[in-house]
């Protein structure tokens, strides 16, 4: 029980999402905030509030989260911290 009422006190974390390239243009915002625990929460935010174009964009994005990479983890694994920043990152042309 000590478990339940614990998680239910919890509060969710404060975070920036940043969007770069495509996804800043899909968005049509630089950034904006979100309340989530894990980027899997922040990213069905993000679909929610911008479907559409963002929500096919993402499925191709690459995110950094507080400057490290995700990589090939799955979302529902990664943490936020509140004040913390997801940047997405779509794939860039060039070098």
């Amino acid at each position: 029980m000590f478990t339940v009422n614990r998680l239910r006190n919890q509060q969710m974390a404060k975070v920036t999402v940043r969007y770069w390239a495509a996804a800043k243009a899909a968005a049509g915002v630089a950034e904006e905030p979100y309340e989530a625990d894990t980027l899997a929460g922040a990213l069905d935010a993000v679909r929610e509030r911008h479907p559409g174009e963002l929500t096919r964009v993402l499925q191709r994005c690459s995110f950094l989260v507080d400057g490290d990479p995700v990589g090939t983890r799955a979302h529902e694994t990664v943490r936020l911290a509140d004040g913390g920043t997801v940047e997405v990152l779509p794939p860039f042309a060039g070098g």
